[in-house]
């Protein structure tokens, strides 16, 4: 083998190794077959969403698994596979696994998942999730509807808090002014008193 095909196949590896590197997700699937005009539906579904579909020798992908530091992939490296490269976390694993069900001929045999090795079941159930932002729009909603809630509980207990005050004033008003008379009255008492003091004397 001469020196250009040995440099010819380092940088074939380096490029697989780099794409497991910057994907978000990578789905190893079986094709064995599937006809040429699903494998191009199949691609066409794929780079809707901005993933790269790859066939590579097997030799060539597990070296390239190992140098990225997934080596637990290389098992699942043999008979026709392809590679699905995708900068989502979930659109990968999502759109071949809705594909496998109505196409059995595609296996779905293992992947990476934001630098996890995953196996078959877990890939079909990432295939139920919604895409990367939808989780996070999903656990947004989930967080603030508590917050909108608990902003329009204070905001109503502020609301009756400001009905209540100018009637507890105007109570407090009144009872100053109820109380007013009744003190006045008091010296009014002592001097009715003081004539019946002194009737008591003159009778004794």
């Amino acid at each position: 083998m001469n020196q250009s095909v040995l440099e010819a196949k380092k940088a074939l590896v380096n490029e697989i190794s780099a794409k497991f590197a910057e994907a978000q997700s990578t789905v190893v699937v079986e094709y064995r077959g599937l006809s040429v005009a699903k494998m191009t539906d199949l691609r066409r579904q794929l780079k809707a969403e901005g993933i790269d579909f790859k066939i590579y020798k097997n030799k060539m992908a597990s070296r390239a698994a190992e140098a990225a530091g997934y080596g637990d992939l290389v098992p699942d490296l043999t008979g026709p596979n392809a590679l699905a490269f995708g900068n989502d976390a979930v659109a990968p694993s999502r759109i071949l696994a809705q594909f496998a069900k109505k196409n059995k001929a595609l296996v779905l045999k293992s992947g990476v998942v934001e630098g996890k090795v995953v196996n078959a079941d877990m890939i079909k159930e990432l295939a139920t999730l919604p895409n990367r932002e939808g989780m996070i729009s999903m656990l947004l909603g989930l967080f603030q509807a508590p917050i909108r809630n608990f902003a329009y509980a204070l905001s109503q207990v502020a609301e009756t808090k400001g009905d209540l005050a100018p009637a507890a004033s105007v109570d407090a008003t009144e009872v100053k002014e109820e109380a007013a008379p009744a003190e006045e009255a008091a010296p009014v008492a002592e001097e009715t008193a003081q004539p019946t003091e002194e009737n008591k004397t003159e009778d004794q």
